[in-house]
Formats: C-alpha cells, structure tokens, sequence
C-alpha cells in the first residue's frame, strides 16, 4: 500500500504517541493507557455480547429498525464508549427516522450502507451512495415545510456508517471521529476535502499506517484502538481521563496579552490551538488563579471582573447575541446569550472559586432575578426556553435540591453547572466547524436540555 505519511509527519505522531505511552497518573490512580485498555475491554465485549449479535438480527430481519435504533440508543446512553450519542450518532440516526417519508425505504437503506464492506472501494460506494440517500430525504423534507435545522447532515454519515462498520470488524475500520480529524489536522497529517468517501480511505489508511508505525517504535502492538487512543490524549478524550497540560500551563507563565515588542521569532512550532487568548485563560479565572492577581491588577480590572469578560466572549464568538450585565447593575445575572432563531436564551452567572461551588451561598439573590430576567425575556421576546447557567471551575455534589427548587419556583427551564473548560471546548468546536455546530437543537441548545454539570468531556463526545 502506498504511505501516505512523510518521515517528518510520521516524527510529528510519533512524539504524541510518546507523550501518551509517558503520560502520568490520573487522579484515581490510573495512567491513560491504564484506563484506555479498561474501557477497550469493555468495548469488545459490549460489542461480542451485545452490538454484534442485535445489528445481526436487525441486518437479518429479526428486529424492526425502531427497535434497532431504540436498542442502540439504550446500549450507548449506559456505556460511554463510542460517542455514539453525540450529533453524529444518534441524533443523526434519529433525524433519519424523523424526515423519511417512506420508513421501508429507509430500513432498506439503512442496512445496505451498514453491512460491513468487504474492501476500501465498496466503503467508499456506500458512503457516496448513502450521503446521495440522506441529501435527498433532507431537501424534500425542507421543500414540504420542514426545518433546514430539522433535517439530517449529510456531514455526518462517514462517522455513523464506520461505528456499524467497525462493530463487525474491529481490527480494519476505524470510527470517523471529530477530534481524529481535528488531530491529524492540528498535527498536518493531513486536510479534509469535501469528498466524504475520499476523506474516510484516508482517514483509514492513516490509522493503517500509524498502527505500524506506533508498533514499530515502541516494540508494542498498536491497533486502532490504540491510535485512537494517542489522537484522544492529544485533542481530549469525550469519555475523560486524558487532560494533557498545555506548554503554557508547564511553564506558568502569565501572560494576558503579548508584551509590546514582543515576536514570533523565538518560536519552535506554529500555534496549534484554535482557542483566542481570552478564552484559553477562562478555566485558570474559573478557579481563581492567584498567580493571575497582579496581571488583572496591571490591566485595570480584577479576576472575577476579567472572568466575565471571558464568559462573554465566549459566547458572542459561539454566535449569541450578547449583553454583559454584571456589576454595578443591581440585582442581575452576569450576562444575557440569546439565540433568537431558536427562540430560546441564557441566563449566566460565574463564579471565580479556588475550590468547588456549592449553589446554596446565594440562591435567594439567584432566585430574584431569574424571576425577573426569565419573564421579561419570555414576554418581550416570545421565547420558548429560558435556561440558566452557573459557570465556575468545580462544583460541588449538593445541587440537586436547590436546582429543583429553581425550577419549581421559577419560569426557567433548566439549571446548567458548566465547568469553564466545557465552555473552553465549546468555542474550540465551533471555531473548527462553524458550520456543523449549529446553536439549536441539533446542535450546542442539546447540551442545555438536561439541568446537570456540563463538561468538557460532554461537549467532545457531543460532536464525536
């Protein structure tokens, strides 16, 4: 087979294969590749015991493709292995079912692009055969009335095929994955085009190559899995475990902005992240970094103060229309997000803590202008959802009470605990595909739609 990777490309994954294998313990005690090699075992055998045998039956006839999505949906919302539940998985699967109009067309469909192909050329087929399927089934659905949100993204088909694909064969497809993607670019492997089916050969033979690679260098065997696991520890693992310090976070150094003067000519690589300066410093805010007091001082302002800033940057680049509200203007939240096409809006509060936050220090204040704010919103802007969000670095377990007490007493539809490296991975996603990372349903309002701590993790396995 032809290699596709250079010598220096090669060098460039073979140093995050080396930090990977070198990484430390974890908190619990585990390594990455401790933990990646627990959670593998459980992959193979979900997949012997419980995946393979049900996309069996259903290729065979014996369950209903209702019962089949249901049944998958279950299997994966209590294992967390694949990602499957993001936009790409069962969302997607789920808009499939939802837009087309002719269900035994659809099953039909549906098995004949998941079966596993017997080589590289009859992938590609099904994927350009399948995406024609699913740009059909959208427009006309869009054509009687539906909403161009409502339908199906053909972007994600090369993702939701290889998962079928790689359930029958776990040693020769690789699952399509986001940050795999994002990965290779970040590391200049390679650049996606617009040809799905091209894109996923490539993809393939990537991972062909670097299995040798990786196994050659480190005199271990190296299968998908396990290159999988390398592009996770390098662009942050949807399932946790994996948080690589930055060069910046070793080196502690703290810089809000370039000092004047200052070049690029010392620099060793170019910039990777696609994260701006304003919102890479939101978790170190979040958890009120003390190293970071004088540097706030020296800018006029302080940690809490710079935080918010922060929090709204962030969400005026996601797309929101923004208002900064805050300090000096009563009993307020800190800032207002609305998404007026999706008529729905954000309420947020942050809070600068070195430890956890716990939400009964002041929920009678919270309480006042949720009260306010959500049914201003609701009446001068006719919006169907209100939600509110707390943004801190931790927080602590005793939130269920005092979130449903919100909720009973108030007009607001759901309480989100966002840790600051959520909304950090947030921006990260929608800077890297503007395009794909919709603000509404199908989309970032998924994430709001359940009162619970939001993290990063969370967002990553979301676009998966």
């Amino acid at each position: 087979m032809t290699q596709i990777l250079s010598e220096e490309q090669k060098q460039r994954a073979l140093e995050v294969m080396e930090e990977y294998l070198g990484a430390p313990k974890n908190p619990d005690g585990r390594t990455p590749r401790e933990l990646h090699a627990e959670r593998d075992k459980t992959r193979y055998e979900l997949i012997a015991n419980v995946l393979k045998p049900l996309l069996a039956n259903y290729l065979e006839g014996r369950v209903a493709l209702a019962d089949f999505k249901s049944q998958v949906d279950s299997i994966n919302k209590r294992n967390a292995c694949w990602g499957f539940r993001g936009i790409k998985g069962q969302m997607f699967f789920n808009l499939l079912v939802n837009v087309a109009d002719d269900e035994s067309e659809l099953d039909q469909e549906i098995k004949a692009a998941i079966v596993v192909p017997g080589n590289e050329d009859i992938a590609s087929s099904r994927i350009k055969t399948f995406s024609s399927y699913v740009k059909r089934i959208g427009e006309s659905f869009v054509e009687s009335g539906g909403s161009p949100h409502g339908k199906p993204k053909v972007s994600s088909v090369p993702y939701f095929l290889s998962y079928f694909w790689q359930i029958q064969d776990t040693s020769v497809w690789p699952v399509y994955y986001t940050n795999s993607v994002q990965v290779m670019n970040d590391l200049n492997l390679w650049s996606p085009s617009d040809n799905l089916a091209d894109n996923y050969i490539t993809y393939k033979r990537i991972h062909d190559e670097l299995c040798g690679v990786f196994s050659h260098a480190s005199g271990e065997k190296f299968g998908l899995y396990e290159v999988e696991h390398v592009f996770w520890f390098k662009g942050g693992n949807p399932f946790g475990g994996d948080k690589p310090l930055e060069r910046d976070e070793l080196k502690r150094e703290v810089r809000l902005e370039q000092p004047a003067g200052e070049t690029v000519a010392d620099l060793t690589r170019l910039p990777e992240s696609f994260i701006p300066p304003i919102i890479a410093i939101l978790p170190r805010l979040a958890r009120n970094d003390e190293t970071l007091t004088e540097a706030a001082k020296a800018s006029g302002t302080s940690i809490p103060r710079a935080l918010e800033k922060s929090v709204d940057a962030a969400f005026t680049i996601l797309g929101y229309e923004t208002k900064l509200l805050g300090q000096g203007q009563g009993r307020v939240p800190d800032g207002l997000a609305l998404d007026i096409d999706n008529s729905y809006a954000i309420l947020w509060d942050s809070k600068a803590r070195g430890d956890k936050y716990s939400m009964g220090t002041d929920d009678r204040t919270i309480r006042e202008y949720i009260v306010t704010q959500s049914r201003e919103l609701r009446r001068r802007k006719g919006l169907r959802n209100v939600y509110y969000i707390i943004l801190s670095s931790q927080f602590s377990d005793d939130y269920d009470d005092p979130i449903r007490s919100l909720k009973m007493e108030t007009d607001i539809s759901e309480v989100i605990l966002m840790e600051a490296d959520a909304l950090v991975a947030m921006v990260d996603t929608k800077l890297r595909a503007s395009l794909e990372v919709a603000l509404g349903p199908d989309g970032l309002q998924r994430l709001y739609t359940v009162s619970s701590v939001l993290t990063a993790e969370a967002v990553r396995e979301m676009i998966a």
